[in-house]
């Protein structure tokens, strides 16, 4: 008899075990009447090859997708949809998703995270992992829509944002699995990127049990620190309407990092390989005599030189946060548009400050940053020491050096730290980072931002097989026009002097000259 031991949170002393005979499986609609600590299951139906549409968002007046464009759901396979809502404390209102494949299931669960605020169940990510065989479940994090509002007199809701709505999904989903196919998974795993990678470093401090396998992307692990950095990016474009950086100065920015420094890798390809190694001064794109075409005001320099330094702290000059890197600032145009980041805007609003009311351009980069430190703890997941779970697991990280909105200084220095704090042997054969040259915020860019770090951690995991390069491919239009290998940091992707700069084959990857 297998069983699974689902350990209740929020300071409670709670141990159920649910235990299921091999072979002895519930059907789908018998799963409505499933019970489960502070659980009510919402849905619980079979869902044929193909029949799945997705709800009407909130708002909108009907799915365009399944209206004259093809439901982009059409090619999933048959699989059971339960639904239930999770209540571990008195304000908590936890909505959670699992899909469960009819038939084919590899014997896998699977947890995606989630993006900005979360506050909706996603169909994407259920989705793609269906069609790969997993058991996949996902959760709004407690509450529904994308401002951060909620977090306002709701600490209980706050918790469940910061960490017990995946660790609540996590329990209740394997025991649904359990119950359905009549054994638990035999492995588990958590994918995400940037909310979903602050999720994925949470779960791996704080539940390390939970996963067999982690991947986190872009992780936004320093709430207090991250959203700082980003208003100071929102602040040093606004400090007046002539330090605005226009999209064509974003641009003139851009080409000018690129053509200083796209050969230091020893390949002129459009894109820096290791940003960190180019001193770019934005003085160069100064113009001469006050403005024109070409070239910035010396306002609109100065504002750029800011965001290449990074938030400091005036008093100190101590630095707050990572800045951008050169090759990012086609991206920078999010964080310095008409108004400051939302997630940003909204962790000083409604924890730090707690009011509604509050003017981003009045954050002060000393005392309120201390402030912020104390009062969001639960959003930060910057503890180095993953012995607990690289005892028994694996953690796969990643991250753009172009990304515009979690910069990823932060995320090698972390990764640096982890190696060194970690008390496992050979911490390297259980712990990965891979920087994607030229990438956004957890895609795009011009760099090669189309891979599957799902597939390499759970080869890792299954079989043993480190994984010593990731293949990655630039899709334009959908046609890929450049595959490249991702290298384990520090290693780079190095030309071999022969070839098609365009085929990874002509690559490899080594530690930087």
């Amino acid at each position: 008899m297998r069983c699974l031991r689902v350990v209740g949170s929020a300071g409670c002393v709670l141990a159920i075990v649910l235990c299921a005979r091999p072979a002895v499986a519930a059907s789908c609609e018998s799963l409505k009447s499933l019970t489960l600590p502070y659980t009510t299951m919402t849905a619980a139906e079979s869902v044929g090859a193909g029949g799945y549409v997705a709800p009407i968002p909130a708002g909108r007046r009907g799915d365009a997708g399944a209206r004259g464009r093809g439901n982009p759901y059409a090619d999933l396979p048959a699989f059971c949809r339960v639904a239930a809502t999770i209540r571990p404390s008195a304000d908590s209102d936890i909505k959670m998703e699992i899909w469960l494949p009819a038939s084919g299931w590899n014997g896998k669960f699977v947890a995606p995270g989630n993006g900005g605020f979360a506050g909706t169940i996603a169909p994407a990510g259920l989705a793609t992992n269906l069609r790969n065989g997993y058991a996949v479940a996902t959760t709004d994090t407690g509450h529904e829509g994308g401002s951060g509002a909620f977090m306002l007199d709701h600490p209980e809701r706050l918790t469940d944002f910061a960490d017990r709505a995946i660790h609540e999904t996590t329990m209740k989903g394997k025991a649904i699995v359990a119950a359905f196919y009549g054994n638990g998974p035999r492995r588990s795993y958590f994918n995400g990127c940037s909310t979903g990678g602050r999720q994925a470093l949470t779960a791996a401090q704080r539940f390390p049990d939970d996963f067999d396998g982690i991947v986190a992307g872009a992780p936004a692990i320093y709430a207090s620190r991250q959203s700082a950095g980003q208003i100071w990016i929102w602040q040093a474009t606004h400090k007046d309407a002539a330090s605005y950086l226009t999209p064509d100065a974003l641009k003139i920015l851009h080409d000018a990092a690129v053509r200083q420094c796209d050969a230091l890798d020893g390949v002129k390809d459009g894109v820096l390989e290791d940003p960190t190694r180019c001193t770019f001064d934005p003085k160069v794109v100064e113009c001469r005599n006050g403005d024109g075409p070409d070239c910035l005001t010396a306002p609109q320099v100065e504002a750029a030189r800011k965001i290449y330094t990074g938030a400091r702290n005036p008093r100190t000059g101590d630095p707050i946060f990572s800045p951008l890197y050169p090759g990012s600032e086609l991206g920078w145009a999010s964080s310095a548009g008409a108004q400051p980041v939302g997630y940003a805007a909204d962790v000083y609003k409604y924890v730090v400050m707690r009011d509604a009311n509050w003017d981003p351009l009045a954050l002060n980069y000393d005392s309120d940053i201390e402030k912020a430190e104390k009062v969001v703890g639960q959003l930060t997941a910057i503890d180095p020491d993953l012995t607990r779970l690289l005892r028994h697991g694996k953690i796969l990280m990643y991250a753009g050096w172009s990304d515009r909105g979690i910069p990823p200084g932060y995320i090698t220095e972390y990764y640096k730290n982890v190696l060194a704090r970690t008390n496992v042997p050979k911490v390297r054969d259980a712990a990965r980072l891979f920087m994607v040259p030229g990438m956004g915020h957890c895609g795009g860019g011009d760099g090669t931002s189309t891979f599957d770090m799902l597939a390499a951690l759970d080869r890792w995991v299954e079989k043993g097989q480190a994984p010593d390069q990731i293949a990655a491919s630039r899709v334009k239009d959908g046609v890929t026009d450049r595959t490249r290998p991702l290298c384990p940091y520090p290693q780079v992707a190095t030309y071999k002097g022969n070839g098609s700069i365009d085929e990874a084959a002509n690559f490899v990857c080594k530690e930087r000259q």
